[in-house]
């Protein structure tokens, strides 16, 4: 299977309504193309598989939450998809919470406007710490999702450090072991 790219400001009818807007409002969206895919290929390694793409091209998000003092404090962690998340140490540390777990799908999906397995760091809610791993910015064209499983964003991995709000954390990705 291929994959046809296409400027993503040209097609913001292939990405989820909060990305769109996202997209509408970044200096950076010109450099973001947008290909449509299979809906049940969207897993990263289903993805990969069909489409003949690097497992190190691709950038999951992944949602955490935790709580101090009553206080919900939530994080959308971007890591490449070789690695999974730090989330029982780094980000446990970096939101100052006791404990943190990845955030429940249906609260992330409604929070975020976002489909699950689709769930992408363009676009999320303001008030979300975007926690984004230093290897991701090496990425040359950094595979993200759009906020729907029937596409995907192509961009140099450097601009997700440009986002809104966007912190960059050193080994945020741990090596995914098994």
């Amino acid at each position: 299977m291929s994959l046809d790219y296409l400027p993503a400001l040209d097609r913001l009818d292939l990405v989820a309504a909060p990305v769109a807007t996202a997209l509408r409002g970044w200096p950076h969206a010109g450099e973001v193309l947008v290909a449509e895919i299979d809906p049940s290929l969207a897993d990263t390694a289903a993805m990969t598989e069909a489409y003949g793409t690097d497992l190190t091209d691709s950038a999951n998000c992944v949602v955490i939450s935790g709580k101090r003092s009553g206080e919900e404090r939530l994080a959308a962690c971007v890591v490449r998809a070789d690695t999974k998340a730090d989330v029982n140490n780094l980000v446990k540390r970096t939101l100052d919470v006791r404990k943190c777990s990845f955030h429940p799908m249906e609260r992330a999906v409604d929070e975020t406007g976002m489909e699950y397995g689709g769930i992408t760091p363009i676009g999320l809610p303001v008030e979300w710490r975007l926690l984004v791993d230093t290897r991701v910015l090496e990425i040359e064209r950094a595979i993200i999702g759009t906020g729907v499983r029937r596409s995907k964003l192509f961009l140099p991995g450097r601009l997700l450090a440009e986002l809104p709000g966007a912190e960059v954390i050193d080994d945020l990705g741990r090596a995914a072991v098994g």
